[in-house]
This record gives C-alpha cells, sequence and structure tokens, in this order.
C-alpha cells in the first residue's frame, strides 16, 4: 500500500508554471489534463495569452492559441512538457518516497506521469515546473545537505533501500532531473551543480570516465558544462555546473531549454529514429548561427566516437528557446561507455540508417553539417591529436589509476573500431 494517501489516487491535471525569459518567479502558462487513451492534453491560461511577454512552451508544437493543443503525430503528451518530467534515477526516488517500497517491489512500480510531475522537485532542468494549483506557486524544495549525506541517500535508492525522512528530504530536490545514474542538486560559491555519483554496479570509475571525457572535449574547442571533481564518503563525485541557471541578485533566472528529442518530434519509444541528418535540417531551419552549430554538433559527434560515448540519444542533445529561435546549449552527459566487443554503434544515425561508431561515416557525413571533406577531416585530425597530447595530464587531473587509465585508452578512447576503413595516415 502506498505510504502516502496523497498519491493513492492518480490526479487528473496539472498546472504548468513557466520562468519568461530575464524573469526569477514563474506565472502559470497552461493546464495539462489527462485525455483520453491514456494522452496528456495542454491548453494555455487566459492569463498566460494575454501577457504581452508570453512566449510559446514549444511553437511547432504548443502554439500560442486558446483550447486544448493536438498532440503530434505519436505523442502521448507535449513533448516539451515531458521533457520537464524526471527520468529513471528521479522516478526511482519518487517511487521510494511515495509508494513506500524497495529492491524489487520498487523496480515492478510504474506510476503516472502527472504523479512523476507533481512528485519531483521544483528545479528541473530548463524553465517549467509542475503544481496543483494555478494560482499559488509553492517550490518542492529539497533540504540543503552536504554531498556525505546526498551520497548516502543515493546509494540506499540504488540498493533498493527505504529512505528515512532525512535523507528523503536531502535527495528529493534532485529528482526531477535526468538520466539514470544516481545525481542530486547542489548549490555551491553561488553556482547551482549537477553532483553525480558511482552507481553499486560500476565495474570501473564511471565518474571519473566522465570527468576525463568533458575536460577532454573541453580541451579540444568544443562547447562543454564545467566540471570538477569532489570527494565524499572516500568516493569520488562529479559536479557539473548547470548551464540552465543564472544568477539574479537573490534569485535566479531559468534558461528553457528543449531536447533534440523534441526537437525531432519523437518520444522514447520511436527514439532509434533519431538522427544526426534530421537534427542537422532543424538547426538549418530554426536556430541562431546555423553553420557554426553545424560544425560544433559534427565536432560532439567526432568526439563522442573518440571517447567511447555510445550514449548520445536525442535526451543528450539540448538547445535553449527564447520564443523566436533555438540556440545550442553546452555538452552534457559525454561519458565513455562500457563495451564487451570491438564494435560499437551511436544512438542515433550518423550516415542513412548507419550508425556505427566510425570515423568514416562522419566523413561521409559532412555535407550533411555543410563541412567540406577537408574540414571535416581537419576537424577529426585535430581532436585525435589533442586526445593523445593532453589525455595523461586530464588523467593526473582525475587522480586515475594506472589499471583504469590503460582499460580507457584501450577499450574506450581512440579505440581502433573507430578508425577502420581510414587511411593508415589517421
Amino acid at each position: 500500500m502506498p505510504s502516502d494517501p496523497a498519491v493513492a489516487a492518480a490526479p487528473d491535471e496539472a498546472y504548468v508554471w513557466t520562468w519568461l525569459p530575464g524573469q526569477t518567479t514563474p506565472v502559470v502558462a497552461g493546464r495539462l489534463a489527462k485525455a483520453p487513451g491514456g494522452t496528456y492534453v495542454f491548453n494555455y491560461g487566459q492569463s498566460y495569452l494575454a501577457r504581452a511577454d508570453a512566449i510559446s512552451l514549444n511553437q511547432r508544437e504548443l502554439p500560442l492559441q486558446a483550447g486544448a493543443l493536438p498532440l503530434l503525430p505519436g505523442l502521448s503528451m507535449p513533448g516539451c512538457i515531458r521533457d520537464g518530467s524526471p527520468d529513471a534515477w528521479g522516478r526511482r526516488v519518487i517511487i521510494n518516497r511515495t509508494m513506500g517500497l524497495k529492491g524489487a517491489a520498487a523496480a515492478a512500480i510504474d506510476l503516472d506521469e502527472l504523479t512523476y510531475l507533481l512528485e519531483s522537485g521544483s528545479d528541473r532542468i530548463g524553465a517549467l515546473d509542475f503544481q496543483t494549483s494555478a494560482a499559488v506557486y509553492v517550490p518542492r524544495a529539497g533540504q540543503a545537505a552536504p554531498l556525505a549525506m546526498l551520497l548516502q541517500a543515493a546509494e540506499k535508492v540504488d540498493q533498493g533501500v527505504l529512505l528515512t525522512p532525512e535523507l528523503d528530504a536531502a535527495l528529493r530536490h534532485g529528482s526531477s532531473i535526468g538520466g539514470a545514474r544516481p545525481k542530486a542538486l547542489i548549490e555551491d560559491g553561488g553556482k547551482k551543480l549537477i553532483a553525480k555519483f558511482s552507481a553499486s554496479n560500476d565495474l570501473y570509475s564511471v565518474v571519473k570516465a566522465e570527468f576525463v571525457a568533458m575536460r577532454l572535449a573541453s580541451a579540444c574547442g568544443l562547447d562543454v558544462a564545467p566540471v570538477r571533481l569532489a570527494r565524499a564518503l572516500n568516493k569520488d563525485v562529479l559536479l557539473v555546473e548547470r548551464f540552465d541557471r543564472e544568477r539574479a541578485g537573490n534569485g535566479w533566472r531559468r534558461k528553457a531549454l528543449l531536447s533534440a528529442l523534441t526537437l525531432l518530434e519523437l518520444d522514447e519509444l520511436m527514439a532509434r529514429h533519431a538522427s544526426y541528418a534530421d537534427l542537422a535540417d532543424i538547426i538549418r531551419q530554426r536556430f541562431t548561427s546555423p553553420r557554426d552549430t553545424l560544425r560544433e554538433l559534427f565536432g560532439r559527434l567526432v568526439f563522442n566516437i573518440l571517447c567511447g560515448n555510445t550514449d548520445d540519444h536525442a535526451r543528450n542533445h539540448a538547445a535553449f528557446r527564447d520564443g523566436a529561435r533555438l540556440t545550442l546549449t553546452p555538452a552534457y552527459d559525454i561519458c565513455p561507455q562500457s563495451r564487451t566487443g570491438t564494435e560499437a554503434n551511436q544512438a542515433m544515425h550518423i550516415h542513412g540508417v548507419r550508425h556505427e561508431s566510425q570515423l568514416r561515416l562522419c566523413l561521409e557525413a559532412a555535407a550533411t553539417f555543410l563541412l567540406s571533406p577537408a574540414d571535416a577531416e581537419t576537424i577529426i585530425r585535430n581532436q585525435i591529436a589533442v586526445i593523445r597530447q593532453r589525455f595523461d595530464a586530464v588523467c593526473d587531473a582525475a587522480d586515475l589509476s594506472q589499471v583504469d587509465r590503460a582499460l580507457f585508452r584501450s577499450r574506450q578512447f581512440l579505440n581502433p573500431y573507430a578508425f577502420e576503413g581510414l587511411a593508415e595516415e589517421f
């Protein structure tokens, strides 16, 4: 039985609040309600439509107009709203708290989408939040807690152990952020950070692997979220600076985001159809500085292959939205993945329907990114050179063990499979 009667019956609606550009307080934008067939439909509030500064939550699927807005084909709820919902990790935290379940019993539970929206923390990625009221905004904020307490709470959820009220309050703040791995939200030195923890089933230092990859991506000239390492309970913690928050006096401005999955008008069940070519087409039509943006995206694709990050799915790309144009966010979640064999595939199609983790496909797809073959080759060569030159120094900064260093060098970074089909001089 649920430990909290408030979640015994799934809610029928949620009010969507948003932070408009430059503002530090939210306004109600509209209502998300259950509809027949297990779908969720949104309509803007009259007060929002009457605002001179109102912007659409996503012009393609939720244009500024009155009435219930039809869903795009294949979607069960607007993608721009689903972007604000918790993913696997946040859902586990919510199930742990609201259902009083742990372990296998918790793994078998899947709550209603509105429950996930209304039970997750309010400091979610982007500029949306969800409330039961259209008139009064009450943030669901967790209590400030040291990293050690957050790590302890994350480990208990990861192990399927029910949280104490104190640990639950500490971890709830970060239950709204995406991804499958343990994490929490903290504030330090006037900056908002995402703290990423190790998981109980990690076979190597995944936290340090992401640190090394993010630092090397930055060294390659890519626009990457700043990262640093910390320690708690004798374990490594990766701290990633949030790029969707901006300090403004005593408050915070929130930058609105759309995932590439939403831009591609897909959901998780259709994510396997996502392609770099389709994303590049959207960039050419709707983004600021499209040529520079395409060059950046190509560089990220190349680096993902060179570092062994095959988790480059469409939720791991995003854009800022201001109601008019889109701008690519800094790169995030660049983490080398474990691999059991020589071959590997990227999560998104690279050229046509091909997605092998090979640089030759990047060269074949160069025109998609408005690059000449020579420009594409130069980007690839430069990244290879930087990784070779800076790898040991970045590993030193991470205090990476020689065992993990050798593993990363041979299995993930500059993996031989990435070079198959290229000229020997690469």
